[in-house]
């Protein structure tokens, strides 16, 4: 436990250094500008006792009282601009500073506007969330409150707490040099942190986060997200091992039993059952079910839909029943209408759940797209299969636990590629592949002009013109362009936004991309497998994510 409390106070401090907290930092700097040399040690006891208190018992009142988890950002909001109404007007500030100095028992009274800017930011951080802070969100949603939990929260603060302090105690020296006098420079800081509240109203520190890219992720890998981390976690969080660890014998029988189904927990959004309705796996009793995990821009997925459409046209007269858990890769997919109208077009009449914030992915201990899980009569997984072929199998599986079935197997032709093809292909700094990139060096979250490689090896691409590369977007500016050397019969691109995009083929132009929405577009189709080098020509407008191919 003493080393993943230490794990614990390290995620605090990179929680603290990454891009949704640099809003936030003028708040810091001027805080501790703002008084005397106590107030940063201030600052930081409010943010470390808020953090703690607010995360743990907060959550659990909001879900209590059905209130949205937004509330917790508003207080934050509202509390910096009540500091800023502090520096800005002396009398304010002597109204909620004095009672919160008195209780300190000290004689200075910027200790209680201290405690409060820290309380403040205490909430504010809660957004910043990595492994360790998702455990203690989940648990404390659960009300299952603990020592080590309360200690695993306070070492994460204190390890935020502590890069702030060092913030505050660093405004606090600048000040000393530049203020001339206290009358004019208390309201100026009050300024700063009613403008960096302005900014956070606007989502700022998203905006930041996303431009700026995760440049933090290497350290999480490092530390929160490390084998050891991950076991511990798991073992605090009370999950159970995956179930394929879980896997057994069943006498007398040709499947083998990975234990009960995970309930649907923490869907967003249901779609196709009766009134948009939530169902559960205890409603689905009596019926042989596929938990299907998907998303709809992921070509995989859409290559096993064929499929599934035939097993559910087939036996749900005779009791088979497909839920599909769309669990996002990226943003515009945690959407409702944009799920809503992928359902749509790509015709899955079965009931889909919209497992936005991972909580089903994580009770099957999911890591694919797409995964299928077998479901018999009784509620246990009896079958597990992930990636898309191997359809005779799970058709047989699925036969076996309707019990007597006429008629034969259905026959969709398997769409899974049978021969080396160019793997999909990643846009965004996040997920880049340097080994397979070839011109200028991308600097991630900033506008710069590449310039495209003349030549390039199969399986590889280029950038030219300007581009911001953050995150999984790739963000066109003036003159951009993309190459990409290819080996496969269909080229396909997820891409978003609006605008046309026009597409060469070894010179000869191909049909333009007219970009109305977020979604996989078609690049090119062949019966044979091909080899050749695209280069594209975006617009303003359209952002992109990733390649894929068949």
């Amino acid at each position: 436990m003493v080393l993943l409390l230490g794990i614990g106070f390290v995620a605090g401090v990179i929680t603290a250094v990454s891009p949704c907290v640099l809003p936030v930092l003028p708040i810091v700097l001027a805080g501790g500008a703002a008084g005397g040399r106590r107030r940063p040690y201030a600052i930081v006891a409010g943010l470390v006792a808020s953090f703690t208190l607010f995360t743990l018992t907060a959550s659990a009142i909001l879900s209590a009282l059905g209130l949205p988890q937004d509330l917790l950002r508003d207080i934050a909001i509202a509390l910096l601009f009540v500091v800023a109404a502090t520096l800005l007007v002396p009398q304010v500030g002597m109204l909620i500073e004095a009672p919160l100095a008195r209780l300190s028992r000290r004689p200075s009274g910027d200790l209680g506007g201290g405690f409060l800017l820290g309380a403040s930011l205490g909430l504010v951080f809660v957004p910043c969330a990595g492994p360790v802070l998702a455990t203690v969100t989940v648990l404390a949603a659960r009300h299952r409150f603990g020592a080590e939990l309360v200690l695993l929260t306070l070492f994460y603060a204190a390890g935020a707490g502590l890069v702030l302090l060092l913030v505050a105690m660093g405004g606090q020296r600048v000040s000393r040099r530049l203020r001339a006098t206290r009358r004019w420079w208390r309201p100026a800081l009050g300024v700063v942190i009613a403008g960096a509240a302005f900014a956070i109203v606007f989502n700022v520190d998203q905006t930041l986060q996303t431009h700026l890219g995760s440049y933090t992720s290497a350290l999480q890998r490092h530390t929160e997200e490390s084998g050891y981390a991950s076991k511990h976690l798991s073992s605090l969080s009370g999950n159970g091992p995956g179930l394929q660890a879980k896997k057994q014998k069943r006498p007398g029988a040709k499947l083998p039993d990975y234990g009960v189904a995970p309930n649907f927990a923490g869907i967003a959004d249901w779609l196709n059952t009766p009134g948009d309705r939530p169902i559960t796996i205890q409603s689905l009793r009596g019926k042989v079910v596929l938990v299907d995990f998907w998303t709809y821009s992921c070509i995989n997925c859409l290559r096993t839909l064929p499929q599934l459409r035939a097993w559910y046209a087939a036996y749900k007269k005779d009791g088979f029943v497909i839920v599909g858990v769309h669990t996002p890769e990226f943003a515009f997919e945690h959407v409702l209408s944009n799920v809503r109208s992928a359902v749509q077009r790509l015709d899955v009449t079965w009931p889909v759940g919209l497992d936005n914030s991972y909580a089903t992915w994580d009770s099957y201990q999911n890591q694919y797209w797409p995964a299928d899980y077998l479901v018999d009569r009784k509620g246990d997984v009896r079958g597990v299969h992930f990636g898309e072929g191997d359809y005779g199998t799970t058709e047989n599986e699925i036969r076996e636990l309707l019990g007597n079935v006429r008629g034969s197997t259905t026959s969709v032709a398997d769409t899974e590629p049978d021969e080396l093809m160019t793997p999909e292909t990643y846009l965004g700094a996040e997920r880049l592949d340097p080994q397979r990139y070839v011109g200028t060096k991308v600097v991630p979250g900033k506008a710069v002009v590449y310039r495209a490689a003349a030549s390039l090896p199969q399986n590889d691409i280029t950038y030219g013109g300007e581009w911001r590369l953050a995150g999984l977007t790739a963000t066109p500016g003036p003159g951009a362009t993309l190459g990409l050397h290819f080996h496969a019969k269909n080229v396909y691109m997820v891409l978003t936004g609006h605008g046309p995009v026009r597409v060469t083929l070894g010179g000869r132009p191909l049909e333009t991309l007219h970009v109305s929405a977020a979604r996989l577009y078609t690049v090119l189709t062949s019966k044979t497998t091909r080899d050749g080098v695209l280069r594209f020509t975006f617009s303003p407008g359209v952002r992109a994510y990733s390649f894929t191919f068949g």
